[in-house]
């Protein structure tokens, strides 16, 4: 009798408990619904919010893109402190889901960057924010952010960009292994045949010829290295800071048959013997890992490294507005470049120009990144489940959430990306009086050995 009296009473108290917490619950969604259709009043574009509970807070069903609240404290967190790091870390925990065009997420930023409410409004919404209990901290992951202590452009800062896993970056960047814009002829050309224009018309800028040296300055994972030095019969040395790209680089050299032609080393370009001196320098997507301050030592370095008469091209990020303490900067510093710096493209030319450098032929690629950078993120979601297998769930949620962002920028035009072609003052240069010869297409159609 006692043992049933007793169950009976622990029945109740987890009937009670139940009941009390499905209150909690239906009051958080009440809540958090009151937020949304508030702060998100007027909208009409194409995000759609949802709640835990299936309930649309704000949209239609069949959204283009639909985020999905997993956590009321999310929502919390996001009107008490403002922060949208705090907003990155509960993505990458899973605390919010996004299904869908990701790109169309940063419509709703724009949104709510113009959108303006009253002082009453504000005071409102917060008190409704500290009903709501605070974010599940367990289910948070920091795993991907930066150690900013290493030395700015040093082996570590790079490391933690590139060497996730060749694997990973294989399965969306194409057979070329280029992680930088293709060159797009219309937007429907493909992703690969796009990259081997790219990679031919950085040769033809440079005016290759057979038997020239070229320095390739963060070579990657040596595409261009390879194109360069089996379609231009130039002897190239490739470095690299990334381990793992400098490993499957010295591998597909060699699958190649190009060991006599290409040489690709772990090296800083500030260790680059100051004695040697090649025909031709390029560098492609490794400019925004310098830094502004540092580069008169990188433009000085390169001038040093040129042979007089020859050419130097520089394909790099460029910022309508430069580096500054913004969220987008902030994201970037935290978890993808923990060294990555932009300038506006007129502070790259006087960094070259100061250090001695004549600038040629200055090229726009903008419209080219978006492109890619959509086939990029359509790949990596296409291969989510081998993605997440050759690194892990952060991972695929961070690259996803990051270059559906750099479309976007791309897109609107607050960053860029611009080929630069110099060489040293007051020199006779290798280059004809017309741009025609650019535009002769070399005709390949081989691809690169992955």
């Amino acid at each position: 009798m006692q043992q049933t009296k007793s169950q009976s009473m622990a029945a109740e108290r987890q009937f009670d408990y139940e009941r009390s917490f499905q209150r909690r619950k239906e009051i958080y969604s009440r809540v958090c619904n009151d937020i949304v259709s508030t702060v998100l009043s007027g909208y009409t574009g194409p995000v759609a919010i949802r709640l835990w509970n299936g309930e649309l807070a704000c949209g239609m069903p069949g959204a283009p893109a639909t985020v999905t609240v997993h956590d009321s404290g999310v929502l919390r967190e996001l009107l008490l402190h403002r922060d949208l790091l705090r907003l990155t870390d509960a993505y990458l925990a899973g605390l919010i889901d996004v299904e869908g065009d990701m790109e169309a997420l940063f419509d709703l930023k724009q949104y709510l960057a113009a959108g303006k409410l009253s002082r009453g409004s504000r005071l409102r919404l917060l008190g409704q924010a500290l009903r709501l209990p605070m974010r599940d901290t367990h289910a948070t992951t920091r795993g991907r952010r930066a150690d900013r202590s290493a030395r700015r452009n040093s082996r570590a800062s790079i490391e933690h960009h590139y060497d996730v896993s060749n694997e990973f970056y294989r399965l969306w960047l194409g057979p070329e292994m280029v992680y930088s814009c293709a060159y797009f002829s219309s937007p429907g050309q493909p992703l690969a045949e796009a990259q081997r224009d790219k990679l031919d018309y950085l040769c033809r800028k440079l005016r290759l010829q057979p038997g020239q040296t070229l320095l390739d300055i963060g070579c990657g994972w040596g595409a261009l290295a390879l194109w360069a030095a089996r379609h231009y019969g130039v002897q190239v040395h490739g470095i690299t800071l990334s381990q793992e790209q400098y490993r499957l680089a010295r591998e597909r050299v060699r699958k190649a048959g190009l060991e006599q032609q290409v040489q690709i080393e772990l090296r800083d370009y500030r260790d680059l013997d100051a004695g040697t001196q090649y025909d031709r320098i390029v560098s492609v997507g490794m400019f925004e890992h310098v830094g502004v301050k540092n580069y008169p030592l990188y433009f000085g370095t390169v001038q040093q490294v040129l042979k007089p008469g020859g050419l130097f091209l520089n394909h790099g990020i460029t910022s309508e507005n430069g580096w500054q303490c913004t969220p987008l900067t902030r994201f970037m510093n935290h978890y993808i470049f923990p060294d990555g710096e932009l300038a506006r493209i007129s502070e790259v030319t006087n960094a070259m120009e100061h250090a001695g450098f004549e600038i040629v032929d200055v090229e726009s690629l903008r419209r080219h990144y978006p492109l890619t950078l959509r086939h990029w993120v359509s790949a990596l979601e296409l291969n989510r489940d081998a993605a997440v297998r050759k690194s892990d769930e952060t991972t695929y949620r961070l690259w996803r959430l990051y270059m559906a962002g750099c479309a976007h920028y791309f897109d609107e035009g607050s960053i860029g990306v611009h080929q630069i072609l110099a060489g040293h003052l007051h020199r006779h240069l290798p280059l004809p009086l017309r741009r025609d010869d650019l535009y002769t297409r070399l005709e390949v159609n081989e691809e690169v050995q992955s």
